[in-house]
Formats: structure tokens, C-alpha cells, sequence
């Protein structure tokens, strides 16, 4: 008589395998998800200082966000801080960059992270 089918040993050793991947695979999964939050962020700072400064090109003065025709993806603030210099900030509304605030700044060249 031919036994088919998997021991009990057999079954608890891929349970096992696979409790293992999944500790380390689910923080991980987490990590990257959180990373693609702050780039959105930092994506729609960008994108709002090239439409404010796109607005500058054709009126010499800046507007406001609306004025540009701009909008941000859901769930995104987008704020002008300051127009003289222009600073923009960003934040997720449901806090899920865990870096907080991105303000990209006309003199400073760069973005920063505030918490």
C-alpha cells in the first residue's frame, strides 16, 4: 500500500518557513510603503513650485495655487508659505510619512524635512 500526502512533522516545518518570511517580509513591506508616502509628498511640493513658478513666467507675480490650476493628489495639503522668497510645504493629511512637513524653499535650493 503506497501512503500519500504530507506527515505532520512535514506540515509544521513550511508553517514554520513561512511564519519566518512573513516576520521579516511584513516590516519591510511596511518601510517601503511608508517611503513612497514622503516621495508623493515630495512630489507634490515640486509640482506646486514649478506650476507657482510657471505662473510667475506669464503674470510676473505669484499667484495663488489656485490661480495655476494646481491641484494636489487626495489626501495631500499643499500650502504656500511664503511668496518673497517662495516657499511651498507639503504634508500627508493621515500622517503616514513618518518624516512629517516637506517645505521646498526658493532660496535654499532644496526641500526639508520637518516633523
Amino acid at each position: 500500500m503506497k501512503d500519500r500526502g504530507f506527515t505532520l512533522i512535514e506540515l509544521l516545518v513550511v508553517i514554520a518557513i513561512l511564519g519566518i518570511l512573513a516576520a521579516v517580509a511584513i516590516p519591510q513591506f511596511a518601510r517601503y510603503r511608508n517611503t513612497a508616502y514622503c516621495a508623493q509628498i515630495t512630489s507634490e511640493a515640486s509640482h506646486a513650485f514649478t506650476a507657482m513658478e510657471a505662473y510667475y513666467t506669464q503674470h510676473l507675480a505669484y499667484g495663488s495655487l489656485s490661480d495655476t490650476n494646481f491641484t494636489p493628489t487626495q489626501d495631500i495639503s499643499v500650502f504656500i508659505i511664503s511668496k518673497d522668497p517662495l516657499v511651498v510645504q507639503a504634508s500627508d493629511d493621515k500622517g503616514r510619512c513618518p518624516l512629517g512637513a516637506y517645505t521646498l524653499d526658493q532660496h535654499r535650493g532644496r526641500g526639508t524635512w520637518s516633523s
